[in-house]
């Protein structure tokens, strides 16, 4: 059964990272309905706001109901969220209540779902499995991007192409959700209290996590946001360019399940390990002139460092809080993530556009990924003891 589960999260996890791949969508958009840059970056941006927010929420009702009718709720806003985009004739309101709200509510009551399933059938390999779950979110913006190229390349309207998605992903995602399951449920039954909010946010440890969480995904966020620019401004050719924004997209996939499977066996050690290497990846492309390959390379490299953001705090909430916290623990700290998606791809574009180089943003990036290292290895420091979060009977591991 459990391998039932890990198959089915995996394809849900496919179905939700699609809108990795919203760029594809973007130059349709501006030519056939008049939608300006910034507009279509706007409804990404709620998309992935929506998304964070919405996820705290569904955390705690997977906890209360289990994930199967959660994921199922947000199969069908999913599902509904597309197919009105496509019957909104390209209006910017429109598609940023369709996609933005509906689609990335349904993101969100999705996305834990499979996470908090996956760590409760698998606890000796919780990194690993959570790798496994995630590598399909990173990887699923390859599959609807190649998709979306060769419908709107047969001259399909990119709202023709929303209702695709609508109906095929909402009932893929439906049908994963009705696999979901966890083993030996207590609904109904003595529950054991999660940690309060003001307890959470005393504890350090959480701390390290929503710092990691940020200053990982804002470093690798940046690049990836503005990786065609850079690429423009450090002088590679175009078609390197798009290459490496498919090589950042694998190196994302296969980031996700090496970092899990290393969580697994270095603990909250991988926290720090993979920021600095993210800092190390960064600083990579600062050298790169007019030297297409390496470019494309350490774009993989970048990838495979911020891959692991989705794999090392979701594994060390579940060993530290333990299995059962995971929908409730993880999704505040991944907050974080929403934070970094707002302000670090704008940070990357506002300096590009100041400099006319890619120096700057990279600096940022290596920066603040240095800073969030030594910040989650001071916070991560064992302590005496284990500090006691809620009052059922449930102590908080120590580090």
């Amino acid at each position: 059964m459990r391998y039932v589960v890990l198959t089915a999260s995996i394809v849900l996890q496919v179905c939700l990272g699609g809108l990795y791949a919203w760029s594809a969508f973007v130059p349709a958009l501006r030519a056939a309905h008049g939608l300006s840059t910034a507009q279509t970056q706007f409804i990404f941006g709620v998309l992935i706001a929506t998304f964070t927010v919405v996820m705290v929420a569904a955390g705690r009702l997977q906890e209360r109901f289990g994930p199967r009718p959660v994921a199922m709720v947000g199969g069908v806003l999913f599902g509904a969220g597309y197919l009105a985009a496509g019957f909104s004739d390209g209006s910017f309101l429109s598609l940023t209540a369709c996609i933005g709200l509906l689609a990335g509510a349904g993101t969100g009551f999705c996305y834990v779902c499979p996470l908090a399933a996956c760590v409760r059938w698998f606890p000796s390999h919780k990194g690993l499995v959570t790798g496994l779950a995630v590598a399909g979110f990173g990887g699923g913006a390859v599959l609807l991007a190649s998709w979306a190229d060769a419908l709107l390349a047969r001259g399909l309207d990119v709202l023709a192409v929303f209702r695709w998605i609508g109906l095929t992903y909402g009932a893929a995602i439906l049908a994963a959700a009705c696999a979901l399951s966890v083993p030996a449920r207590r609904f109904g039954g003595a529950r054991r209290r999660g940690p309060t909010a003001a307890a959470l946010f005393r504890d350090r440890v959480f701390w390290a996590l929503a710092l990691g969480m940020f200053a990982g995904t804002f470093a690798g966020l940046l690049v990836v946001g503005n990786l065609k620019p850079m690429a423009a401004a450090a002088g590679v050719a175009p078609w390197w360019a798009a290459l490496a924004i498919g090589a950042f997209a694998v190196g994302n996939a296969t980031g996700r399940i090496t970092w899990g499977f290393l969580a697994d066996r270095l603990g909250s050690r991988a926290i720090p390990l993979s920021l600095a290497f993210l800092v190390a990846a960064t600083l990579c492309l600062l050298g790169v002139r007019r030297w297409d390959l390496a470019f494309a390379g350490g774009a993989m490299l970048v990838g495979f460092g911020f891959g692991a953001c989705f794999v090392v705090y979701a594994a060390h909430v579940a060993s530290r809080y333990g299995p059962d916290r995971v929908g409730t623990v993880y999704p505040p700290v991944f907050l974080a993530y929403g934070l970094a998606g707002i302000v670090g791809p704008a940070a990357g574009g506002f300096l590009l556009d100041l400099t006319g180089t890619p120096l700057a943003g990279l600096v940022l990036s290596a920066a603040v990924a240095a800073v969030g290292a030594t910040a989650a290895r001071r916070l991560l420091r064992p302590s005496a003891g284990a500090v006691r979060l809620w009052s059922a009977g449930a102590a908080v591991r120590p580090s």
